[in-house]
């Protein structure tokens, strides 16, 4: 991969496996996180705000998804993500049910649906999701699911570092690609 197609794919930098895996839990950086989940749904908004229909189908990367698919998947990640950790908080280390993104991706509600939609649901799960992380002990943070694909378990806590990231991952296609094009506001 050059390195311009490696700037479009990682617009924030690549995850390093320690940044998710090997930091410890700490009150100021989970401040910080549950900040950006919680920030995340309006900074999307704004990311693609006035963009028309054919800004909205332009892919963020040669060969990448659409605007309208990136925000489409960000709230689908982001109901997976809310439904696991109810699922570690519930349940002795569940399984999670890993998912074809880019099948998803492709799927007709994806194409069909206003982005506005996928907002509104980010707005909400959001809402939800902080409140119910906020309100977790420490001992909740390292409950852990099972990762069939990756073969590990994986904590809450390396989870809220994984999705915090995630929400900024894509949203920084999405203003790189204003600012690549010129789409100003």
């Amino acid at each position: 991969m050059d390195l311009q197609e490696e700037h479009y794919r990682y617009p924030i930098g690549r995850p390093e496996e320690g940044q998710f895996y090997n930091s410890l839990y700490g009150e100021t950086l989970k401040f910080e996180l549950l900040n950006e989940i919680k920030m995340l749904p309006a900074m999307l908004e704004f990311a693609v705000q006035d963009l028309d229909k054919s800004q909205l189908d332009t892919p963020y990367r040669p060969g990448g998804w659409t605007v309208q698919q990136l925000v489409h998947h960000v709230a689908d990640s982001h109901m997976n993500a809310y439904i696991r950790f109810k699922l570690a908080l519930t349940e002795e280390e569940p399984v999670i049910k890993p998912y074809d993104e880019a099948r998803w991706a492709e799927l007709p509600d994806t194409r069909l649906v206003p982005i506005n939609v996928s907002l509104t649901l980010l707005h909400s799960l959001h809402q939800r999701w902080v409140a119910l992380m906020t309100e977790m002990s420490l001992d909740q943070w390292q409950r852990t699911v099972y990762h069939p694909e990756q073969k590990r378990k994986i904590s809450l806590w390396q989870f809220l570092k994984v999705y915090a990231w995630h929400g900024l991952h894509h949203t920084a296609h999405i203003t790189r690609l204003r600012e690549r094009l010129k789409w100003n506001k």
